[in-house]
């Protein structure tokens, strides 16, 4: 059985491997999401037919679900354990990388009740990977490919959290590392890209002026050699958001849940969720049933739920302005694939401002001392808002995800959160206070 795998992005690179000598496991050929056309392994993204987004296409173990559910669960502590269904060598647990993974899934009975939900709540805390962010696992994906390819420099345009990400794997990884951001990020993610001894060069304007001068860079020959995770290697590095899926269901004792919320930057990690839950089916590793999935958004960079809104296939792009600078991609690449899986599983896309990204931040830290980022801001605020909808049934089981961590976005909470009371070094003026009992 082959499954299929999607992702985006621009022009090809020419690898440093021949397609003969690539391992990458199960991954047997890229196929186009568009039109079909299949090619051999290698470090290109668009179809040259029809220069739609290539994806990973597998042979996939077959036949023995249970056999393959026990292989998993006495695997590593990581996403390695998922090293059958992934583009990786059989041996990249014993290769040197920072081994993300295998993060908590929450139960969050105090958020519940604060949102009044009956079904079951979890928050899947991704904060507890090696940068603190969701994008450890794609990246790792993409470090076995460059590897396998040749490449000596990996690189990628970056909102905050992907930057980090390559350059901390870079450096265990024994690479070079640049990386390009907008000038104006968070200070902790640009002091967190930077410590790490790799380049990094910030350009002036927006997350879409990064990628686009990601994209010149790579067709030029100053590019040779040079892995860009989200570009060149972006059929591979996109595959790492499956394993969230994988985790949830395995959490769940092999379920699926009925109701999944996600935050929406390029939208890449939305469709690979989607994709990691149907290939768990396909192999029988779960029981088919329907599930709901629903994408989130800042208000201030909100393109693709207003597409949803308004019944639109396409999804016009936008100039960012929000706090939640992670998910500030004015044009994501996999926006109208975001479109058709929300419609598709009765799901939808919705946004929130950024006083609400502020209150849902602080709700999640009080109720289950998670400090989430502002995109787990992002997709608890707009949980809160399905529900008041009565877009999202709060009698069925719902995961929310946080992408990343609070420390990272300070300058979110800091202008409202501070010291309750500052007093004398006395009991008389911790009375006077009102903080006694």
């Amino acid at each position: 059985m082959a499954v299929q795998v999607t992702e985006s992005t621009t022009a090809p690179a020419t690898p440093d491997a021949s397609a003969a000598s690539v391992d990458l496991g199960p991954a047997a050929a890229l196929s186009c999401r568009e039109c079909g056309e299949r090619f051999d392994l290698g470090p290109i993204f668009a179809c040259a037919l029809c220069f739609g987004p290539l994806e990973v296409a597998y042979d996939l173990p077959t036949g023995d679900p249970q056999g393959l559910r026990e292989r998993i669960e006495a695997g590593p502590n990581s996403i390695w354990r998922y090293a059958p269904l992934l583009p990786v060598p059989a041996d990249v647990a014993s290769k040197p990388n920072l081994n993300p993974g295998l993060t908590p899934l929450v139960k969050a009975d105090r958020l519940a009740g604060e949102l009044g939900v009956t079904g079951g709540l979890y928050v899947k805390d991704d904060s507890g990977n090696p940068t603190h962010s969701f994008k450890d696992r794609v990246v790792a994906i993409a470090v076995e490919a460059a590897r396998a390819f040749g490449f000596t420099t990996l690189s990628c345009s970056s909102t905050g959290n992907l930057a980090g990400a390559v350059g901390a794997a870079a450096a265990r990884a024994g690479f070079r590392s640049c990386v390009f951001i907008p000038h104006d990020l968070e200070a902790g993610k640009v002091v967190m890209a930077a410590v790490y001894g790799g380049e990094l060069v910030a350009i002036e304007g927006t997350y879409d002026d990064v990628n686009r001068f990601c994209s010149e860079l790579i067709g030029d020959s100053l590019g040779e050699g040079w892995g860009f995770v989200n570009v060149n290697l972006r059929p591979y590095y996109g595959e790492g958001s499956k394993t969230l899926a994988y985790e949830i269901c395995e959490q769940l004792g092999w379920e699926i849940p009925d109701q999944i919320v996600i935050p929406i930057a390029s939208g890449s990690q939305l469709t690979k969720i989607d994709k990691g839950l149907k290939e768990l089916i396909k192999l029988g590793l779960v029981e088919d049933k329907p599930y709901k999935i629903f994408g989130a958004q800042a208000e201030g960079c909100s393109p693709v739920s207003r597409a949803f809104k308004d019944g639109h296939d396409v999804v016009r792009p936008v100039k960012p302005n929000t706090i939640a600078k992670s998910l500030a991609i004015g044009n994501p690449a996999d926006g109208p694939y975001v479109l058709d899986i929300a419609r598709r599983t009765g799901g939808a896309v919705e946004d929130v401002t950024d006083e609400q990204v502020v209150d849902a931040i602080k709700l999640l830290a009080r109720t289950e001392g998670i400090f989430a980022e502002t995109a787990g801001g992002v997709t608890v605020g707009v949980t809160r808002k399905l529900i008041e909808t009565g877009q999202l049934d709060p009698t069925r089981t719902t995961v929310v995800l946080n992408t990343g961590d609070g420390l990272k976005t300070l300058d979110a909470v800091a202008p409202t959160t501070g010291p309750t009371a500052t007093i004398k070094p006395s009991l008389d003026a911790f009375r006077a206070a009102g903080l006694a009992g």
